[in-house]
């Protein structure tokens, strides 16, 4: 063992920054992994490091960060314990040294051979938890050819058990605060409703409009394409309100057939038809003191469009068969994916009635146009069905995640929620592949542009791609294009300033 009066001092006192930075470091364990790699090879100059954890069944390590020329490309690959360094170490506890790698009869040669990048000097040392061992940090080819040394294994080693109690603390604080996230997911379905993700600068422009008209007893119009989450941005309007404690009601208007559609509105009493064996209320008098939000409400029949009119101005109708008025305080929202204006010219839409909805209009976006999200989105239904087919998923592939941002996403978060959930009950942990997605060829662009990408390079190189592509299918024209993106035409010049883009 090494005597502490022949360790060098900066290397002493920077074991003991690193200790209290990774120490720190508990909300983001990849931030939190990267950072103690960066920290080895800070110790330990070298070209290339990754750290390998155990996986569930103890027969095989899998890449969690790997850093240097072919990092990216490693990440792809499963390592059988048995046959590899990196298996021996974590089986026997035990950190190794080989400074001649090509000739030690556990190199495992599958990286190697598919990135091409030669190993020549390796240390290896395991990650511990209360003694067993949970993984291992490698660092591969000493900078200037120069072989590792036992003072080298020595300060990785003691890096190494900093960083387990580091990891194991960042695991323990991130599951705490997904199962307190599950809870409140769990609280909100119960009570009937969803939650929303948002990450987007446009979906969160949008929700601080929510927070502004909350309160307002004004009509909400809510549009845009299926599956883009109208539903929850009714309910985002519900909730955020001062009638959030009162109920919300859901009508789907193109659910109910015609001769039911109007009883299940108002409400109809004994006798008013055939099948009147009772009196009921309906949806309007339920939602008394609350929200009622009418969805696909371009399925309303002109014959009860008049009658929703009088709500809305009024507030009062009479059940079917009955003269008594009825009134009623209710927050009106409605939602449609198609042009309702065009409805009106038809005359298959009420002009009176559509200017009574859409007081407050509230666009909604699709996922193709809010990259942002789909991370964010990805995340969260990874989590919610791997607990369903009682899986662990620690995250999913950069070619996964590469095609899933170049998917032109004609379902929108509905196909996105059905994408993932698929990818769980085919997919095998750790992480989930671009073969598990199954996704609609027809529907991706050729997407070799983000090969071997970061996921913030993918997500800038998308970007740049598809506003290029709006650009040119407007003539260049940056007034037509920021019309076509939802976004501000400045906001578009600001953005094409700093991707780099400019007119061929």
């Amino acid at each position: 063992m090494k005597r502490f009066k022949d360790i060098p001092c900066g290397k002493i006192d920077a074991l003991i920054e690193i200790g209290t930075l990774i120490n720190s470091k508990y909300s983001d364990i990849d931030a939190l992994l990267t950072y103690i790699l960066e920290s080895a090879m800070r110790l330990v100059s070298c070209e290339s490091s990754s750290i390998l954890f155990v996986d569930d069944s103890g027969e095989k390590l899998f890449f969690s960060v790997a850093l240097g020329p072919k990092g990216v490309e490693a990440k792809k690959f499963i390592v059988d314990m048995k046959g590899s360094i990196a298996g021996w170490v974590a089986m026997h506890n035990e950190p190794a040294i080989i400074n001649d790698v090509a000739n030690d009869p556990r190199h495992d040669t599958q990286v190697q051979d598919s990135t091409g990048y030669l190993s020549k000097n390796m240390i290896a040392v395991p990650m511990r938890v209360k003694d067993r061992c949970i993984g291992v940090i490698e660092l591969i080819n000493k900078s200037g050819g120069a072989d590792f040394t036992g003072e080298d294994m020595y300060f990785l080693q003691m890096l190494a058990d900093q960083s387990s109690i580091a990891y194991s603390n960042a695991s323990a604080f991130i599951s705490s605060r997904d199962e307190i996230s599950v809870l409140q997911d769990q609280l909100l379905e119960k009570h009937g409703y969803h939650t929303l993700i948002a990450k987007s600068p446009v979906l969160l422009e949008k929700l601080d409009i929510v927070s502004r008209v909350a309160d307002s007893d004004s009509s909400v119009l809510i549009l845009g394409e299926s599956g883009v989450g109208k539903e929850l941005f009714a309910e985002q309007l519900h909730l955020r309100s001062s009638r959030a404690s009162g109920p919300f009601i859901r009508v789907n208007c193109a659910a109910l057939p015609e001769p039911l559609l109007e009883s299940e509105l108002f409400g109809h009493i004994r006798g008013a038809f055939t099948d009147a064996v009772s009196n009921r209320k309906g949806r309007f008098e339920s939602a008394d003191g609350g929200t009622i939000f009418l969805d696909e409400i371009d399925d309303l029949p002109l014959s009860v469009q008049g009658k929703l009119l009088r709500v809305l101005q009024n507030r009062s109708f009479e059940k079917i068969g009955s003269s008594e008025t009825i009134f009623v305080n209710v927050r009106i929202i409605a939602a449609t994916n198609r042009d309702l204006e065009k409805l009106v010219e038809e005359k298959k839409f009420r002009s009176d009635l559509y200017y009574r909805l859409n007081v407050i209009p509230l666009y909604i976006p699709p996922l193709r146009r809010r990259l942002e999200d789909i991370p964010e989105l990805v995340s969260f239904f990874m989590k919610k069905f791997g607990r369903e087919v009682n899986k662990s998923f620690l995250g999913i592939s950069e070619e996964a995640m590469s095609a899933l941002l170049s998917y032109s996403w004609p379902g929108n978060v509905r196909e996105l929620e059905n994408v993932i959930e698929r990818a769980c009950v085919i997919g095998t942990p750790p992480y989930i592949t671009e073969d598990n997605l199954l996704l609609n060829n027809k529907a991706i662009p050729d997407n070799s542009t983000y090969a071997d990408k970061s996921l913030k390079s993918v997500l800038t190189l998308f970007k740049k791609h598809y506003i290029q592509k709006i650009l040119a299918e407007n003539q260049w024209n940056q007034t037509a294009t920021a019309k076509v993106l939802d976004i501000q035409r400045t906001y578009l010049s600001r953005v094409m300033k700093e991707l780099g883009i400019k007119e061929k």
